[in-house]
């Protein structure tokens, strides 16, 4: 007999049909989404029945060091995962809510294993073939997409360290793109690098303000050289 889920989850699923309770579940969750600079990266992630995974739980508030621990017990234990990234010329481009939603797309894209449902965190469902819900503060209530927050972040916290050895004097390794007052003053003297997002407000004194960036509400809701910007996928709809 297939084990019943857990309380919290068994509320977000009590409507959907059996197959889909009792099925595969992918988190899905983005990081960066507010930044100045660097991509907004996603991840997904399937967990076995059988996690043990003490502590779990959104990642904006765990401990860097308790972060890392996770991770690396996230991503020995789940069955797949997976991570898509948008870079800043597409986010300025289409805009951070939509660079947002492709990101999670390509992450689901390469799930190595095909869920059942998508359980995604915030309020906008993404193109995909699969079934889907969409939970707000799904970050701190389903285990799967704790586990997504917590692989996007601690990739995407990496990746800023690595690009603030490419792009130096922004700080980016110790406040990772966000805005804080030491960012503001680099960009003011330094002016934008190849990586900030032109559209953000603060990035160019004239700069539209990003819906983001606007409406923090909103907000809560993938590359790398080698990793591609698009992904080819079905139209799905939400459930």
């Amino acid at each position: 007999m297939a084990k019943r889920p857990a309380p919290v989850l068994q509320s977000v699923l009590f409507d959907l049909p059996p197959h889909l309770q009792a099925g595969l579940h992918a988190g899905v969750d983005e990081a960066g989404r507010g930044c100045l600079a660097g991509p907004v990266v996603s991840a997904a992630c399937i967990l076995p029945q059988g996690f043990d995974l003490p502590g779990l739980t959104d990642s904006k508030t765990l401990t860097a060091q308790r972060r890392e621990a996770l991770a690396r017990a996230i991503r020995s234990q789940a069955l797949a995962w997976s991570l898509g990234l948008a870079w800043p010329r597409e986010i300025d481009r289409v805009n951070i809510l939509q660079a947002s939603l492709r990101s999670m797309e390509r992450a689901v894209a390469r799930l190595r294993l095909a869920p059942a449902l998508l359980l995604i965190d915030g309020n906008q469902a993404i193109q995909a073939s699969l079934p889907q819900r969409t939970v707000i503060g799904g970050d701190a209530l389903v285990p799967a997409i704790s586990a997504a927050s917590i692989l996007a972040k601690t990739f995407r916290d990496h990746l800023l360290t690595i690009l603030d050895r490419l792009h130096p004097g922004y700080e980016l390794a110790v406040h990772k793109g966000y805005g804080t007052a030491v960012h503001l003053a680099a960009l003011k003297a330094l002016g934008p690098s190849p990586i900030h997002r032109m559209t953000f407000r603060g990035v160019r004194p004239d700069a539209p303000a990003s819906p983001a960036a606007a409406n923090p509400a909103q907000e809560r809701q993938s590359c790398l050289p080698g990793i591609p910007t698009t992904a080819v996928l079905k139209p799905g709809t939400s459930k």
